[in-house]
């Protein structure tokens, strides 16, 4: 594909997207609200995006006011949509639930809409990450260039729509992101860095391929039976626990945006808890398994290894 032909697949596809959740909020404005809540989060400002957070105050919205809250949400696509003070290198988050009456036709409608809605969304964060065809510390200036004030964060984020669980509860996940990678693959990875001959800030090119080179022998020096893996962790987020009871099955969801939830009529409305305010240091782990002895190998890469280093 060539650079004028992405760009222009690229417009096309916001433009899709923008008039796709036009539709959908006229699709949801236009259906009876049987309930909503949504719980707005402090905003990011620019500059404090990487602060460790150890605490998040939440603010319970209800009702008309959290409908439009969550419309606004849905459809906040570029910088224009908010304050130039919030950062753009983290998304808004939103979690809670709308729950609106629709009888099978309008949620066929509906159905069809957001499926349409996150295949668009999809496909644009494949032009943008995979088509480009540029590594990631270079699509900021090349979204920003041809797609002003783009958050792409938000944009690649989809829409749950869900058919009247029993209940939607919220709480808060901690995480990490891991993957299990071979000695070999970590080499490759590492030797690839060198040749690139690049630098990384405030390392000069020669001292940065001293550092990558002490990494290599680091690496080198392991024993074959070695298991090495990423282990990086991740902020903390809102999740939602969906409970339902014919399948006695409780199913946990990232909760990003309101989850829209489709009910029959008021008997099918699904009890909505409440987001807590969030607090590190007070946190109750119902099963924490025994983490496994590693040793951290290389800090930049988060690269952990399970035998003495």
């Amino acid at each position: 594909m060539t650079r004028y032909d992405l760009v222009a697949d690229m417009h096309q596809c916001v433009n899709d997207l923008e008039q796709a959740l036009g539709e959908l909020r006229q699709q949801i404005e236009a259906q009876p609200l049987l309930i909503a809540r949504v719980f707005s989060l402090p905003p990011v400002v620019k500059g404090r995006e990487h602060e460790a957070i150890t605490q998040i105050a939440v603010e319970q919205h209800l009702g008309e006011s959290a409908l439009k809250m969550a419309l606004d949400h849905y459809c906040r696509l570029f910088m224009q949509h908010q304050s130039e003070q919030l950062s753009t290198k983290a998304a808004v988050r939103l979690p809670g639930a709308l729950c609106i009456e629709c009888d099978a036709e309008r949620e066929a409608e509906v159905g069809a809409l957001v499926h349409l809605i996150n295949q668009l969304k999809a496909r644009l964060e494949q032009l943008i990450t995979v088509d480009s065809g540029l590594p990631s510390e270079a699509r900021f200036e090349f979204v920003h260039q041809h797609l002003r004030g783009l958050i792409t964060l938000n944009a690649y984020r989809s829409i749950t729509l869900l058919s009247a669980p029993d209940s939607l509860r919220f709480g808060w996940a901690n995480k990490h992101i891991i993957k299990n990678l071979k000695r070999e693959e970590v080499i490759a990875q590492l030797e690839k860095s060198l040749k690139s001959g690049r630098a990384k800030a405030p390392w000069s090119r020669e001292q940065w391929a001293e550092k990558v080179q002490e990494e290599l022998a680091s690496v080198r020096a392991l024993p074959a039976s070695a298991r090495l893996k990423i282990k990086r962790p991740v902020k903390v987020q809102p999740v939602a626990r969906v409970w339902r009871a014919d399948e006695q099955k409780q199913t946990q969801l990232a909760c990003p945006s309101p989850i829209l939830v489709i009910c029959r009529d008021r008997t099918q409305v699904p009890v909505l808890g409440e987001l807590l305010n969030y607090d590190a240091d007070n946190i109750t782990h119902r099963h924490k398994p025994a983490a496994e002895p590693l040793n951290l190998l290389i800090p930049r890469l988060h690269l952990w290894v399970d035998c003495p280093i």
